[in-house]
């Protein structure tokens, strides 16, 4: 299954329109960043909330191939929470009213991800307390509203490194024993750890190295005994962070056995870099040095970079420029550029969302969802 994070309204639309075209299952993965209920301000998606991104999804998707999912639902995933800088037991019950709206909105995936504290570091076993109380709210919950709900599970951060065997079969044991004893079913998912880690415009994890890395076992021989691991517990092997590797890594995870992969980050900047190339191939040099100013000043690349980096400018402004595709400024700059390429008969957001497409079909085409078009 490839996880889609919808990073727009032209992201949404071409996922959409590519699992309606080839009648294959799709998943959106937004994080609370993205897309929250009213109570929490919404989210940086077209400033939807969740009942409202999920209406809009459900009108479209014509075929019932695309699941909505909740990524990274947990405490202190939400801006306001670490702005507020909430206790644990408040950021906890921030969480799950989320979770409630999500199930309330017929979301069918809830990926719980306590993997941050911004008050100190908690243990293994801390952490896997928070997942069992949100695992129980969300289950209990979604059983009083008569909804059908998976769930997907992790405890700790991409860090660009493989999970240890060890600790993913502590993490399943205690997990599995704490679904038994509570007669909840066990995760459809688990979050494991490949190689993958996204920074800049590339992924700087070991598993699309060619170079062996220090301390590490390969990712092609790692991944393979996690997901006979993750078989052993009947539970999918899930990847985050796959985005911008190679054709060859992403043909491998048929071959490795990955049985879900998110990508997210790298469909924003696709968007933004065919914004920017567009104006600039009409002369729209002015307009375009207006849009790259507003998302440069905006500051919403800082996340991303790697620590003593030398990015440009340029290139940081088109790495954070999809958060602010909301934004008033921004709006209002962009239509200036509709306007006067709809007099030279280009539809800029048509044009928008192929080149979106065409990168959400890239990963469609390596995992064998579909056939090469």
């Amino acid at each position: 299954m490839l996880g889609v994070g919808p990073m727009s309204v032209n992201c949404v639309d071409a996922a959409i329109e590519l699992s309606n075209k080839n009648n294959c299952p799709l998943v959106f993965i937004p994080s609370r960043r993205q897309i929250d209920s009213e109570e929490f301000g919404k989210g940086y998606v077209n400033k939807w909330n969740t009942a409202e991104f999920a209406e809009y999804v459900r009108e479209r998707d014509t075929n019932g191939n695309v699941v909505l999912a909740r990524d990274h639902g947990g405490p202190w995933q939400s801006e306001l929470e670490r702005k507020n800088r909430l206790s644990l037991e408040k950021a906890m019950e921030s969480a799950k009213r989320s979770f409630k709206e999500d199930i309330d909105c017929g979301f069918q995936l809830l990926h719980i991800d306590p993997s941050i504290d911004i008050l100190r570091t908690p243990s293994p076993d801390e952490i896997l307390a928070r997942i069992y109380d949100l695992y129980e709210y969300c289950w209990s919950y979604a059983q009083s509203v008569g909804r059908k709900i998976w769930f997907e599970v992790g405890t700790e951060e991409q860090s660009g490194r493989t999970s240890t065997e060890d600790r993913l079969t502590y993490d399943l044991d205690k997990i599995t024993e704490f679904c038994s004893v509570s007669e909840i079913p066990i995760p459809k998912f688990v979050v494991v750890q490949t190689g993958t880690r996204v920074a800049e415009r590339r992924n700087v994890g070991s598993f699309d190295t060619p170079l062996r890395v220090a301390g590490e076992i390969p990712a092609v021989i790692q991944v393979p005994r996690m997901v006979e691991l993750c078989k052993r517990y009947g539970i999918y092997l899930k990847e985050h962070n796959t985005d911008y590797l190679s054709d060859e890594a992403l043909s491998w995870h048929p071959r490795l056995g990955i049985h879900a992969a998110n990508v997210a980050p790298e469909f924003g900047v696709v968007e933004s870099q065919a914004l920017v190339d567009i104006l600039e191939s009409h002369d729209l040099h002015a307009v375009s040095n207006d849009i790259l100013q507003i998302a440069y000043t905006s500051k919403k690349w800082q996340k991303w970079m790697l620590p003593g980096g030398t990015t440009s400018p340029r290139e940081r402004a088109i790495i954070g420029m999809h958060y602010i595709f909301s934004d008033r400024e921004f709006i209002d700059v962009k239509n200036e550029a509709r306007r006067i390429l709809c007099k030279k008969g280009i539809d800029l957001d048509q044009h928008l969302k192929d080149s979106v497409k065409a990168a959400i079909l890239r990963y469609m085409v390596l995992f064998r969802l579909v056939d090469k078009q």
